[in-house]
């Protein structure tokens, strides 16, 4: 076996649920026919993924249990790619999530499986914990949804599904994505499923009163108004089926919200009554986080980490570039990209205030950018977003982006997270990020458009002596950035 290509091992603490992908687009992927040979066993210490064949791409897996040997082939002859073409995502869901819910997905658009979709959902409708480890706009969210459609009932009076997100804006988008797929057409006599959005800022003594009335079925919230209602037993967890943890690295860094994760995992709900779904794009040192999943009985000890395209951890239609300035050239180099890339859809992300700024009672970095842009750039539809807003005005904001048939965006790294607007094509880095996670977040508010060939750029203006920082995320994101002389 010596043209052997490629082998993934792993111990029984970080099983795997990933085959490796060379580095290629998803589209590429989807229709290429392949040559795969998987040999796994799950009562010894390795499993292996071979690829034997150097000149072919490997095929997503779709098993719900582990068999003790398994090996798959195709012949590479052209017969997968009409069997792949009707390898629908109403095929994989049928007979597990309601008819009306996979109507109402298609009727929205999705279609298609990605790949998350596509290696994740027969182990979840299978039961399994998972970790989704997978880019930004790989489809995450659709894919935790149809595992909660699937397993819910609406006949109960209680809290089923749990899906905590570290903002608001984020909950915003995941409860309106499953109100979309909830609502049920006039002729489907069945009580529909409800969907109570508990985020900070909201009104919690309305939240209190359906709590107590009659509990929703689907819950999405963040973790500080959550606490208020469990702390108080207006709202309880002993019926909950699944719980859903998204942008989980971001959580588990945030020192004030730990504590709280961590009651919840293990003190409000039990792993042996629930379904736990850990999602996010950048789960640094996760084989370490696996084990620590299971050491802590956050996850059952047979959780699957879906690692998808681990050597593509961004997408490959994004184009990345650099510049270099002296620091006080900063505004006039953004603004000459801008007026070179005349982007009708754009988010400029500056970096935070620094809390000695802030104490001396400094101007906003935020604050200095828009004024320089409106007095220079001459554009009205100039917009901002950042944590020291209201949340009233961050949602105002949102909503006068999405209504625009243009727009410039400048944002905190508060935007990086879960923002979706999949018509932005340019991404401007005023400030280098000050990690290479915040670096991937960032480039994922572009190219979310799905099966869209459209490139999109990610800009990053850095000083000389940035320059060795801006390679060291271009080697532990596997990227090339190319140098613009403006």
């Amino acid at each position: 076996m010596s043209s052997l290509q490629a082998v993934h091992f792993s111990s029984p603490l970080y099983p795997t649920w990933s085959p490796l992908y060379p580095t290629c687009s998803a589209r590429t992927r989807r229709r290429t026919s392949t040559n795969f040979l998987k040999l796994g066993n799950p009562s010894s210490v390795f499993s292996t993924f071979i690829n034997p064949c150097p000149s072919q791409l490997l095929r997503s897996v779709f098993l719900s249990e582990p068999p003790s040997a398994v090996v798959t082939l195709s012949s590479g002859t052209g017969e997968g790619d009409v069997e792949e073409d009707k390898y629908s995502l109403r095929s994989i869901c049928t007979g597990h999530v309601p008819d009306h819910v996979l109507r109402r997905m298609e009727e929205v658009g999705y279609n298609f499986p990605t790949d998350v979709q596509r290696q994740a959902l027969h182990p979840l409708f299978s039961g399994r914990d998972c970790i989704l480890h997978a880019q930004t706009g790989s489809g995450k969210t659709l894919t935790y949804l149809l595992l909660i459609f699937s397993v819910i009932n609406t006949q109960g009076s209680a809290v089923q599904a749990l899906i905590i997100v570290p903002t608001r804006e984020l909950g915003i988008q995941v409860t309106k994505v499953a109100r979309l797929l909830a609502a049920k057409p006039m002729e489907v006599k069945e009580k529909s499923y409800t969907v109570m959005a508990l985020l900070d800022g909201g009104m919690l003594k309305r939240h209190k009163s359906w709590l107590k009335a009659e509990p929703p079925a689907i819950v999405v919230a963040t973790i500080g108004s959550l606490c208020q209602m469990l702390e108080k037993k207006f709202l309880k967890l002993d019926s909950l089926q699944v719980l859903v943890i998204d942008e989980v690295d971001f959580l588990f860094n945030s020192s004030k919200q730990v504590s709280a994760l961590r009651k919840i995992l293990t003190l409000y709900s039990s792993i042996s009554n629930r379904q736990t779904i850990l999602a996010s794009a950048s789960i640094p040192q996760h084989r370490r986080f696996l084990h620590d999943c299971i050491q802590q009985k956050w996850t059952k000890t047979d959780v699957l980490h879906i690692h998808v395209n681990p050597f593509e951890p961004m997408s490959s239609y994004l184009i990345h570039r650099f510049t270099i300035c002296q620091k006080i050239k900063r505004h006039e180099t953004l603004l000459s990209l801008l007026k070179v890339d005349a982007p009708e859809f754009g988010i400029i992300f500056v970096g935070e205030q620094s809390e000695k700024s802030k104490k001396a009672g400094d101007v906003p970095p935020t604050a200095i950018l828009i004024e320089f842009l409106r007095r220079s750039y001459q554009c009205s539809d100039i917009l901002l977003l950042e944590e020291g807003m209201n949340f009233n005005s961050r949602a105002a904001s949102l909503l006068e982006i999405r209504q625009k048939k243009a727009y410039l965006l400048v944002a905190t790294d508060i935007a990086a997270r879960g923002i979706d607007l999949p018509e932005t094509t340019h991404i401007y880095n005023f400030n280098l990020p000050r990690t290479a996670i915040e670096y991937l977040h960032r480039a994922g508010r572009t190219g979310r458009k799905p099966f869209s060939d459209k490139k999109c750029l990610v800009t990053t203006i850095i000083t000389p002596e940035e320059r060795f920082v801006l390679q060291r995320y271009e080697n532990e994101l596997m990227f090339v950035s190319k140098e613009i002389v403006m």
